[in-house]
Parts: structure tokens; C-alpha cells; sequence
């Protein structure tokens, strides 16, 4: 099938009530399991490579790219290519060139103005490319190790009247928004302030992206979705689901050496979590 782009998966999410789900890849594996996982319950879906990835991979881009590019082209179900929580403008200015259809900008780590300046900068130079550009305001924690915010923190929750500024300023095409959730959950303990995702939803004309998914129960999940949440981001729920499934299956068999056979036990897992979540955000 066609590579599609993520502002058509998320405009079509959004126009019926329900969301896209957009899974951060590392590995072949991962790319596999997302598409076979979308496709074994007709959904399209959004593959993910975030900038710690890329720097996973020596810094290099093209070869995930390439892989998950070639694997989505020859998928059942449609699948775009998105470029996620990208800091760095070098890596801004692969992303056309290396098949994605759409970028996240992530400035939030800066003060308003400069999150603003730096997103605006940054939008310009992707629409001018065709690209699709989402940005962040407020800070959904737990990245790169950094432990998650408290809930009543500064910036730990997104503000509806400066995400309504900073939106007409910027000119994204969607915002990612805190409402409770952190990057790198292991536990489904997240929750989520509804009140508050329903006043961000009322101010804002653009499609709003809940990230640190990994952690929301599915109920929230729902919630979420009924409440303007078009574009669901997944990335550790996936790495838990292989790990578990590898070091479960090493140690009912430790004489084991052949990769192919811990690491299709590992996929397995992913493709079931993959179908699992595609099923709670009812993306159809």
C-alpha cells in the first residue's frame, strides 16, 4: 500500500471522534511488529523514530528510515512515518529526504518565548518542505531519564489560553499537551486530568497528541480519545512486551544462542500489545 502521511491519519482520527496510534520503532523488530500488529486488526497506524533512537543508531538515520519506509510500503493497512521529539534542527532537515511525512519539534525544555521562537522557525522551514509539524507546551516528564514531574509543578500541565497563543503564533498543526501522563511509565498508573483536556480541546482548532501513553490505563485511554485526544503516542509498553517475552523465554531456555528464535518470541509480544491498544482507541 501507498506510504500516507500522518496529517491524513490524524485529520481522519480526529474527524471521527477516535485517534491514531503511533508506535516508536528501535529495531527491525519493532517496525515488523507494529505493521503486522496494525494489519492483523485493519488499522492504519503511525511508525515513530524519536531522535534517542537515532542517536541509538550511531547518529545515523537512513537505515531505520530506510527499513521501516520500504516495510510500510509493502503493508495492508496504511502506515506514515513520523519523525519524533526531534531537538536537533540537523536531524529537522533530514527528515523530508528520509521519507517522513511529519515531524514532533520538541522545544519545551525552554522558556515560553524561545519554545516559541524555536517552534516558529521550526515550522516555517517544514511547512516550506511539506512537512506536517507537531510541537509540545507544558512538559510531559520522564524524558531521558528525568524523573516525571509533580503533578502541581510549573509547566507540568499545559494552559489553555497560552496553548491557544502559542498555537496561532507558531502555526503547528497539532500540539502534544500534559494532562498528567510521563515519558518512559512502567506501570499503568497514569492519571489523567480530564477537566482540563476538555478545556484544551474547546481552545484549540488544531488535533491534540497524548505522549507517555505507555502508562494510561485503558479506560483513561478512552477517555482520552472521547475527550479530543486524536494521535496516541506508545514506545515503552512496547519495550516492556519484548524484554519481558526475551528474558522470559532465555530462562526456560538458557542454552539458547540463535538470536532468530528469543528475538521472534520478543516480536510476538510486540504484535499483541501493537493489536491490544489499536483496540482500546477504536481507530477505524
Amino acid at each position: 500500500m501507498p506510504l500516507t502521511t500522518t496529517g491524513e491519519l490524524v485529520a481522519r482520527a480526529a474527524a471521527a471522534h477516535s485517534a491514531v496510534a503511533a508506535f516508536n520503532i528501535i529495531t527491525l523488530e519493532h517496525v515488523e511488529a507494529v505493521i503486522v500488529g496494525a494489519e492483523s486488526v485493519d488499522a492504519p497506524v503511525v511508525l515513530q523514530v524519536s531522535e534517542n533512537a537515532v542517536t541509538f543508531r550511531y547518529g545515523r538515520l537512513l537505515p531505520l528510515a530506510r527499513a521501516a519506509l520500504t516495510a510500510a510500503e509493502r503493508a495492508a493497512v496504511p502506515v506514515a512515518l513520523h519523525l519524533d521529539h526531534v531537538q536537533s534542527d540537523d536531524l529537522l532537515r533530514q527528515a523530508a529526504g528520509a521519507g517522513f511525512s511529519s515531524v514532533m519539534y520538541d522545544a519545551s525544555r525552554l522558556p515560553y518565548q524561545e519554545n516559541l521562537a524555536a517552534t516558529r522557525a521550526a515550522v516555517d522551514w517544514a511547512h516550506a518542505q511539506g512537512l506536517w509539524i507537531e510541537a509540545e507546551l507544558g512538559e510531559v516528564g520522564g524524558k531521558n531519564g528525568a524523573p516525571p514531574l509533580d503533578a502541581h509543578a510549573p509547566g507540568a500541565r499545559t494552559d489553555p489560553a497560552q496553548a491557544r497563543a502559542f498555537v496561532a503564533d507558531s502555526g503547528v498543526d497539532a500540539l502534544a499537551v500534559a494532562v498528567g501522563t510521563s515519558h518512559a511509565m512502567t506501570t499503568r498508573t497514569a492519571a489523567l486530568d480530564h477537566d482540563l483536556l476538555k478545556r484544551l480541546a474547546a481552545a484549540l482548532d488544531v488535533p491534540l497528541v497524548l505522549h507517555g501513553s505507555s502508562g494510561v490505563p485503558d479506560a483513561e485511554l478512552t477517555s482520552a480519545v472521547a475527550g479530543g485526544i486524536a494521535k496516541v503516542n506508545v514506545g515503552t509498553a512496547l519495550n516492556l512486551a519484548m524484554t519481558g517475552a526475551i528474558r522470559e523465554y532465555l530462562a526456560a531456555h538458557p542454552e539458547a544462542v540463535d538470536s532468530r528464535k528469543y528475538l521472534s518470541v520478543g516480536r510476538e509480544a510486540m504484535v499483541r500489545t501493537v493489536a491490544a491498544i489499536i483496540q482500546v482507541l477504536d481507530v477505524r
